[in-house]
């Protein structure tokens, strides 16, 4: 499974960091909702869906996390543990968080406004979903 993996550029000096991300330009996405995951317990595991139509850029801008991703084929597991490292999660891919460090802060840019009805919650309707668009022979 290829997974994409976005460079913010930092721009500082002596005085401190700031990374800025611009819609249109840095990102293949308009951003319609942004939210922050914190104070996630040790042990915690977050996420367990995916999305018919929604993609995302997940940014650990504090601490770290791990991410596990599924597209009903494949797994891959990522660790976001700086600030300037932005993930590309599509549509029709199964996430879950953790691994979260004291402290850790997950920043989501997400292409659309919350909407329940485009959430898949059951990984079993997830994988028949998944695996039925790949069966046209």
């Amino acid at each position: 499974m290829e997974v994409k993996l976005y460079d913010f550029p930092p721009h500082g000096d002596d005085r401190g960091q700031l990374i800025a991300i611009e819609a249109g330009k840095d990102l293949p996405f308009d951003v319609k909702r942004v939210y922050y995951i914190y104070d996630t317990l040790p042990g915690v595991r977050r996420g367990f869906h995916a999305h018919r139509n929604l993609q995302q850029i997940l940014i650990c801008v504090s601490g770290s996390c791990k991410i596990h991703l599924d597209n009903g084929f494949d797994t891959a597991e990522v660790l976001l543990d700086r600030p300037d490292l932005g993930l590309y999660i599509s549509n029709d891919m199964w996430r879950e968080m953790y691994d979260f460090s004291e402290g850790a802060v997950l920043l989501v840019l997400a292409s659309q406004h919350y909407d329940e009805a485009d959430y898949i919650r059951n990984y079993d309707a997830f994988i028949e979903m998944v695996r039925g668009k790949d069966e046209t022979v």
